[in-house]
């Protein structure tokens, strides 16, 4: 169950690293801009470390555990089939963001704002909305091989408090904390949308799970080149 719980982490951790980093980079390069500033990024990460961490790991044990075949010392931690999980999370939100991040004025209407205000508004949104797509891929995270991914969530109390605290403060820090956080308040229109695109990952991991996955680890792929590599280097050596 532990060892389960650590996979259900680092799955939820790798998304939001990947999507995160993929985010700034390609729009650093791109404008020289980013849309996720350092203290938003610290509130993602709290929300990936600390909470998320006390979320996913104090999962109870579940009757499908006995089922598993047993893990040898030698297995990799992260699995096919949380490399496909995260893929299909982590491009989803990449993809919807970057949309937003270069199109953002036209798609929500934002040219009668002053254009700072309206490129505040547009990192606003981007940053609201991510926040919102790892709430909702936390619930997914729950259950990395299963389809019905909300199936006991009830019962683990703190993984609902916990998810209610993130949404409660995640209100407050876009409504009344704009001065810290350099952001701007939302109107219900945008708030709605940045729920919605939030929920998409449901259906999106439903439908994911249905992408079969090879046998053999992703990392076996890469062992041939990377030994044969390093025999050229001993041979170099030698000679």
């Amino acid at each position: 169950s532990v060892y389960a719980n650590i996979q259900k982490f680092i799955q939820f951790q790798l998304t939001v690293n990947v999507a995160a980093l993929v985010i700034n980079v390609i729009a650093a390069v791109s404008s020289g801009d980013v849309p996720l500033n350092a203290v938003e990024l610290l509130w993602v990460n709290l929300i990936m470390d600390t909470l998320g961490a006390l979320a996913l790991a104090t999962e109870p044990p579940t009757d499908n555990l006995m089922k598993r075949q047993p893990v040898g010392r030698r297995e990799p931690l992260v699995t096919n089939i949380m490399w496909r999980n995260l893929f299909v999370q982590a491009i989803y939100q990449i993809a919807i963001l970057l949309i937003f991040n270069f199109s953002g004025k036209k798609i929500l209407r934002l040219q009668n704002e002053s254009p700072d205000n309206a490129e505040k508004m547009k990192n606003t949104f981007i940053f609201n909305t991510f926040v919102f797509c790892q709430i909702f891929n936390e619930f997914n995270a729950r259950k990395p091989e299963e389809r019905n991914v909300f199936k006991g969530v009830t019962k683990n109390h703190l993984f609902m408090g916990i998810v209610c605290v993130t949404t409660v403060f995640q209100i407050l820090i876009v409504e009344f904390l704009g001065k810290f956080f350099k952001i701007v308040r939302l109107n219900w229109s945008l708030w709605l949308v940045s729920v919605a695109i939030g929920v998409v990952s449901w259906p999106l991991a439903y439908l994911g799970k249905f992408i079969p996955v090879p046998v053999r680890p992703l990392q076996a792929y890469f062992k041939p080149c990377w030994k044969s590599s390093r025999r050229d280097e001993e041979e170099g050596r030698q000679g």
